[in-house]
């Protein structure tokens, strides 16, 4: 048995190149969602279930009896061992209880605002739909009350009690009214969505802290739709603001408006500019524009009157004046 070389024969063919070799698939970026949006819309529109109301009622209820007959026993207690300190105290609880009735006050006031906005807004609903010249100028006397004491919205009386007794139909009256006295409110409270909308953009791209954008999301949405509530004459209290964005979200959340779909926010979350940007900032953008929507729906909440011959906000109008120049010039 020898040791000698082996030969193997090659095939004919010639080798494979490189070149023919198929290209590597491409990992598509994932789409931005505005998940903090989204988060904060299911939790500002979930509805607590009986059994955990009757949980945070009875637990109230016993709190508030605990604390008060401990305040009680040590007031007494303190009395009666020295009268002149126990007297001082006494007078702190009395302005600290005036002042939590003072509070409740305010929250009562701020639901009944909030009811009169909503009356006033139905009976314009009515009117309109059933072209009542006579309906629609209790609307407006109710719209001229209403307003009486801004000084923002003199202008706009003046020239609407200049108008309105050459206008012969309804909807007619009812379009000069919205705009002459709604047309500056509808203004700032466009303002108010843009600010909202930038500042939960910031935030999101800026901040990588978890639940730092939730968080942001729910106290910026909170503040905007309060801001643009006493624009329009609202005025919520703080019950009264969880209430208006308790309403709100679960009217978007009900027709699938808190989501990225095909329109102009599809476009932005799956466009060319956040092609080109961090996740973060894609996050940040889609956030802003969720907000804006959320603004949007806020300003048809709180209006005292529908949109009639004025033009709804457009969402991507909101969104370009709010967002251009904060992350790109094409945002």
């Amino acid at each position: 048995m020898t040791n000698g070389p082996v030969l193997i024969d090659l095939d004919k063919d010639a080798a494979p190149s490189v070149t023919d070799a198929p290209p590597v698939p491409e990992i598509a970026a994932p789409v931005p969602e505005g998940q903090a949006m989204q988060v904060a819309a299911q939790l500002a529109a979930r509805k607590p279930s009986r059994l955990a109301r009757w949980f945070w009622g009875l637990l109230g209820m016993i709190l508030g009896t605990v604390v008060s007959v401990a305040a009680w026993n040590f007031v007494t207690g303190l009395l009666a061992t020295s009268p002149i300190l126990g007297m001082a105290v006494t007078a702190l609880v009395a302005v600290f209880v005036l002042v939590c009735l003072v509070i409740v006050l305010r929250e009562m006031a701020g639901f009944a605002r909030l009811r009169r906005v909503d009356a006033l807004h139905q009976a314009a609903d009515a009117a309109l739909a059933a072209h009542d010249l006579k309906a629609a100028r209790s609307v407006v006397d109710q719209l001229e009350r209403l307003y009486s004491g801004r000084p923002d919205t003199a202008w706009g009386r003046e020239r609407l009690a200049e108008r309105r007794g050459d206008v012969m139909d309804a909807d007619g009256l009812l379009g000069v009214a919205e705009a002459e006295v709604l047309g500056p409110l509808d203004q700032a409270a466009q303002a108010e969505i843009e600010a909202a909308a930038r500042q939960v953009a910031m935030v999101t791209a800026l901040v990588p802290l978890a639940l730092a954008d939730v968080v942001a999301a729910m106290t910026s949405n909170v503040r905007m739709i309060r801001r643009i509530a006493e624009i329009y004459g609202g005025r919520a209290g703080t019950l009264g603001s969880w209430r208006l964005l308790r309403a709100v979200m679960s009217h978007l959340v009900a027709t699938g408006a808190v989501a990225v779909g095909d329109d102009m926010i599809g476009t932005l979350a799956g466009g060319g500019v956040l092609a080109k940007l961090s996740r973060r900032f894609g996050e940040g953008l889609v956030n802003g524009a969720l907000t804006a929507r959320v603004g949007v729906a806020a300003m048809e909440v709180c209006r005292p009157m529908p949109f009639v011959q004025a033009r709804r906000p457009s969402v991507a109008v909101i969104i370009k004046r709010a967002l251009t120049g904060l992350f790109g010039e094409s945002a």
